[in-house]
């Protein structure tokens, strides 16, 4: 599944042209590594998303084409969520 698609289904960004946005102004990493919009996220990986002054980073748990909202929580795992001190 692409990762801006997995970002919108699983909740983390509510519109997937938002999540496209992000992952191609180089924003999030999976496994460490630069990636845009149209790269792979499988099941065990690791993404770090950049949010203006906040960093969130997940585990993925599960793949899906769609979900109802209280499925989406079960998609990922919150692994650190980071607040930019100024």
């Amino acid at each position: 599944m692409r990762v801006d698609k997995f970002l919108k289904v699983s909740r983390i960004i509510k519109r997937r042209t938002i999540a496209k946005e992000i992952a191609d102004q180089d924003r999030v990493l999976i496994n460490g590594q630069p990636a845009k919009s149209s790269t792979k996220v499988e099941v065990g990986d690791e993404l770090e998303i950049e949010f203006g002054n906040k960093t969130l980073a997940v585990r993925v748990e599960d793949l899906r084409d769609t979900t109802k909202k209280h499925e989406a929580e079960g998609m990922y795992t919150l692994i650190e969520e980071r607040t930019a001190e100024n």
